[in-house]
């Protein structure tokens, strides 16, 4: 009998002829996920060019070597008008500041600050009138997919426990508010038990993903969190439990932190991978 020719490997580095269509991306914010965006658009990415990146002062922007052609420098108000996806990386205070004119202008905006989408949930509605679309990546969490697909059935219940080492929750407004001191502590500490909603507010700069698993599933008030600070942790540890009609999972993700110490590495790479998701002729996942 003759053998079947072997299958060939699935390549990830696609060549631009093969993509299915070409889109120009803007950043807003350049911190340490700002950056690390722009730098893997600029090393080259099929179909995708970096347009431009909002910045505080569009005069006084910082100094990059740029592979490719450099990207205008602009404001907030006026990134849409240079691109076709716009990346949000900036601070939550400015989420609809920027998120507008996106999704009025009828584009894609791929959203890292889901707490702040709970607080401006309009924008969903405006999107669907004007054809726009929010993308709101993975970032440092895991199992969206599973959980996504469980929604289509009934979840009956999602529980998730956040442990993250103290640094990276210091000056958080829930500590202040409630004068939790927790620089000195020397044992793990449950410092909030509650829903997302409550913790977009108590915790913004922490805990989008937990946002991100409630949109996913069961919504932001149905589902459970803890959030443990813990002195001997040098990663953040995110594990999440869903018990649906479809099947019960469990799920653990320990993350390595990013230069800023609140932020995940890994959370830049998803925004990667879901750019790649637009132009690529292979996607992966539900």
């Amino acid at each position: 009998m003759q053998a079947e020719p072997s299958t060939p490997a699935v390549r990830r580095d696609f060549h631009p002829e093969f993509s299915m269509n070409s889109y120009r991306v803007g950043i807003a914010g350049f911190g340490a996920i700002g950056q690390a965006v722009a730098q893997s658009l600029d090393a080259g990415l099929p179909g995708l060019t970096l347009a431009a990146v909002a910045v505080r002062d569009p005069k006084a922007a910082p100094a990059v070597t740029w592979q490719q052609a450099a990207p205008a420098f602009t404001t907030i108000g006026e990134l849409a008008e240079h691109c076709d996806v716009v990346v949000e990386c900036a601070p939550a205070a400015v989420f609809r500041e920027l998120a507008e004119p996106v999704l009025k202008a009828g584009k894609k905006l791929v959203v890292l600050s889901s707490g702040a989408l709970l607080r401006h949930d309009d924008l969903i509605e405006l999107a669907r009138r004007h054809h726009g679309q929010i993308l709101v990546p993975s970032g440092a969490i895991l199992g969206l997919d599973a959980i996504t697909a469980a929604a289509e059935g009934v979840i009956h219940s999602v529980t998730m426990i956040t442990r993250k080492p103290v640094r990276g929750l210091l000056g958080a407004p829930y500590l202040v508010d409630n004068n939790i001191d927790i620089a000195d502590i020397t044992e793990p500490r449950l410092i909030f038990r509650g829903s997302p909603r409550e913790a977009a507010v108590g915790f913004p700069a922490n805990l989008n993903v937990a946002v991100s698993v409630s949109l996913a599933g069961i919504g932001p008030d149905r589902t459970t969190l803890e959030i443990w600070a813990d002195p001997s942790l040098e990663r953040n540890i995110h594990r999440v439990e869903v018990t649906s009609d479809s099947a019960s999972f469990s799920m653990e993700i320990q993350n390595i932190p990013s230069a800023n110490p609140k932020t995940g590495r890994i959370t830049a790479q998803s925004v990667i991978a879901v750019l790649r998701k637009l132009t690529g002729p292979l996607r992966v996942g539900t």
